[in-house]
């Protein structure tokens, strides 16, 4: 149980510091308007998110479903981890050149028109979080929690360090090892889904 609590911890640290909508927006706004203007995009953005992960955990968790198949969409979400790795890797800077006012509806829309963030949700964390619940009581939405909190955290590190040392950031030898290190840890939850699933359908 603990490292599945740790896994959801993790899972939303690495997952707010990938580059998307949210990073974008925040970038943006640091450098049009400085870092506590940004907050409001990421509280705003934090929101919406959770709404998309209660809305994929409950409309999952009412089907009464049967756990083969989330150990079966565990093999999408190791396909979707290793996608989003591949991705962290070739990264090369998180500088944002757009500048535009970023309204609540705005915010919400991106957000909720990201087909990658609810794939990530159906197929990676909601199959954790209700085996998870399985163990203890409310474990779900303790798994859920957990994640907007590391997201959240991640989220507002890589803000402030963007608003602080954003030369050092942007320096294009620096930020590709950092961005590698988030794709292995990807890549580490794919390969351990993989193996779960493996073992279920095998074993």
């Amino acid at each position: 149980m603990t490292q599945q609590l740790i896994t959801a911890l993790i899972l939303g640290l690495v997952g707010g510091i990938v580059p998307g909508p949210v990073l974008a927006a925040t970038f943006t706004e640091i450098l049009q308007s400085g870092f506590y203007k940004s907050l409001r995009i990421v509280f705003l953005a934090l929101l919406t998110e959770t709404a998309v992960a209660l809305a994929s955990l409950i409309a999952l968790s009412s089907l009464g479903l049967p756990e083969s198949f989330f150990y079966a969409l565990s093999f999408i979400g190791a396909g979707i981890l290793i996608w989003i790795a591949t991705l962290l890797w070739k990264i090369r800077s998180l500088d944002s050149g757009e500048k535009v006012h970023f309204s609540f509806g705005k915010i919400s829309a991106m957000i909720l028109a990201n087909g990658v963030l609810w794939t990530f949700w159906i197929t990676v964390c909601v199959p954790k979080a209700i085996s998870l619940g399985e163990q203890i009581r409310y474990g779900e939405y303790l798994f859920l929690a957990l994640v907007e909190i590391g997201w959240l955290i991640s989220t507002l590190g890589v803000a402030l360090a963007f608003s602080m040392f954003r030369g050092v950031l942007s320096n294009p030898r620096a930020i590709p090892i950092m961005f590698k290190g988030f794709a292995l840890i990807f890549i580490y939850f794919a390969l351990t889904m993989l193996y779960g699933s493996t073992v279920f359908f095998v074993g």
